[in-house]
């Protein structure tokens, strides 16, 4: 079914066009929220919100080719909040990256799903270090997968700043990785 007509369907209260909206769109919440918080469980609870949020909001929705970055926005937004109050007030403990739970994927093997994690750990360490717009762009277009003027709409910046900052992204992202796995952090 086509988002107009989900959208349409959730604004006149059918709870199943809201369940297939939720289903269609929870990972890529969760995913963007996971990228932010850094941590599954803060991650899944944030999506929870957005999705409150989102049906809360639903009657505002009258552009639907609009609806993704209006709701990618909502988490970006609320992931934003979420840091502000947790530096606001910091945990009794920090937990280290490599205690964060890891869901394996079964169809590979186990090689390759440590490869694989090495790799993600590299970048995520990699894109810690880059400037927060930055990382915003590259966790907005090379992981969400959103275009430049849906970037540019959801941080509020013009469409030819994202142009060139997100080419300087991915340099600065590529020069970290290479600083990382240079000191031999990579090989972790």
């Amino acid at each position: 079914m086509e988002i107009a007509q989900l959208i349409e369907r959730c604004q006149k209260g059918d709870e199943l066009a809201w369940e297939a909206l939720v289903r269609q769109y929870q990972s890529r919440i969760y995913g963007l929220a996971y990228h932010y918080l850094g941590n599954a469980e803060d991650a899944r609870d944030l999506a929870q919100e957005v999705f409150v949020r989102l049906y809360q909001s639903l009657g505002i929705c009258t552009d639907t080719g609009t609806f993704v970055p209006w709701m990618m926005r909502i988490a970006r937004n609320l992931c934003i909040d979420h840091i502000r109050r947790k530096k606001a007030r910091p945990p009794a403990e920090d937990v280290s990256v490599e205690e964060r739970p890891n869901l394996p994927d079964q169809s590979r093997t186990p090689e390759e799903l440590y490869a694989a994690d090495k790799r993600k750990r590299l970048i995520y360490r990699a894109l810690q270090t880059l400037t927060s717009l930055n990382r915003e762009i590259i966790i907005l277009k090379e992981i969400q997968g959103l275009s430049l003027e849906e970037i540019a709409s959801i941080l509020s910046v013009p469409l030819g700043t994202i142009k060139s900052r997100s080419h300087r992204a991915r340099l600065e992202l590529a020069q970290a990785v290479v600083a990382l796995t240079g000191n031999g952090e990579g090989a972790a």
